[in-house]
């Protein structure tokens, strides 16, 4: 049983809440039932470590199942270790810590993708798991993060994604047009998401989602930049009914990928 809150093995592990860190070890923090739940069921080889209090094991025995499983030990702690492991306030008893599995662009054009989302610049770790959520959701193929869009292993993105960081390829590190060319060199249309863009309904009433189409959404403040809505084929928008000035980010990426998934599963 682990009781000391300041003991080495326990800042080593509250340390990967920074992206310094995160960057030097290659590993990054899971906390909670469901992320690690998903880690354990989808990408066992990552898991390198895991912690739990016992009750936390009596509550939640699918974990301490998924973790034998895959021969890994869970180590018993105090709420005191497992508070001060976290980074949020009120942990849920369950904290691991994985190897971080990001993929190449070349293998996620490789695998000839229907679907995938494009983030340029996106800064929010909020919007950033919450659009890979919707991405894995709609059936997407891959997220790739390019410039200087947030740490997709940020602990704050990783509960976002409620587990789906470990359903669909996540591409990181990419420079825009490089991907936007093997996007198109792979069969797939640009679409950029953008406030001065045809309106979707258009799009939508001529057939054109049903084809492989690479989503591309910029950053929550200032969108995207004249340089890389003319890499797209097509700048589209959502359209406003009501009387909401806009749409959060992450809201307008999961109805894009939804547009685009419903047809493609039309016929």
């Amino acid at each position: 049983m682990l009781e000391n809150p300041r003991s080495p093995r326990v800042r080593a592990v509250a340390k990967l809440a920074k992206r310094s860190a995160r960057h030097e070890t290659g590993r990054f923090l899971l906390e909670g039932p469901q992320a690690v739940r998903e880690a354990l069921r989808f990408a066992p080889e990552a898991v390198e470590e895991l912690y739990a209090t016992p009750g936390a094991m009596e509550k939640h025995p699918d974990v301490r199942d998924g973790a034998g499983d895959a021969g890994i030990d869970v180590r018993f702690a105090t709420e005191a270790v497992i508070e001060a492991m976290a980074d949020t306030v009120t942990p849920q008893g369950v904290i691991a810590v994985a190897r971080q599995l990001p993929t190449s662009v070349r293998d996620v054009f490789a695998a000839s993708p229907r679907l995938i989302a494009i983030c340029e610049e996106v800064r929010d770790p909020g919007n950033l798991g919450t659009i890979i959520r919707a991405a894995d959701a709609a059936g997407a193929d891959a997220v790739v993060l390019t410039g200087r869009t947030v740490d997709p292993y940020h602990p704050k993105v990783v509960r976002a994604t409620t587990g789906s960081l470990f359903h669909l390829p996540v591409s990181l590190g990419g420079e825009l047009a490089g991907v936007v060319g093997r996007a198109r060199a792979a069969g797939m249309q640009i679409f950029a998401a953008d406030i001065d863009g045809d309106d979707l309904l258009a799009v939508r009433s001529e057939g054109l989602l049903a084809a492989p189409t690479a989503w591309l959404f910029g950053n929550e403040a200032r969108g995207l930049d004249e340089a890389s809505v003319a890499l797209a084929d097509r700048s589209l928008r959502l359209p406003i009914f009501g009387r909401a000035e806009s749409l959060n980010l992450a809201t307008a990426a999961s109805v894009c990928l939804y547009e685009s998934a419903f047809a493609q599963r039309a016929d």
